[in-house]
């Protein structure tokens, strides 16, 4: 029998690809493609090792998975250093220049 490429494994990888760019996005679009491509790559990888002589393209849904993990990861510390961001100077502050260096230099005891 003729070996086939995965389904969806090229999506797999581009999901992959797409959940780390996408976390310099503020974060969330990074966490939506990650778990995306990590979805398709578990359902990729489930029908591959039921038969794994009859596909290829097993390192592309091994790539997108391990990629969509790295942008989930990416993404939530990104999201947490936002809200750092947040609750350390105040929304306010973010908005206007000058009050945000008043705040630094506050921090730093100046």
């Amino acid at each position: 029998m003729e070996k086939q490429m995965l389904p969806n494994a090229t999506l797999a990888l581009v999901m992959g690809i797409l959940s780390i760019v996408g976390c310099c996005c503020y974060g969330l679009p990074g966490i939506i493609f990650g778990i995306v491509a990590i979805i398709i790559s578990t359902k990729s990888e489930k029908l591959y090792k039921e038969n794994p002589e009859n596909y290829l393209g097993y390192g592309n849904v091994k790539a997108g998975k391990i990629m969509g993990i790295i942008g989930i990861v990416l993404s939530i510390l990104l999201v947490l250093f936002y809200v750092w961001l947040v609750v350390t100077f105040g929304w306010e502050a973010l908005q206007d220049q000058e009050l945000m260096q008043e705040r630094m230099q506050e921090m730093m005891g100046q």
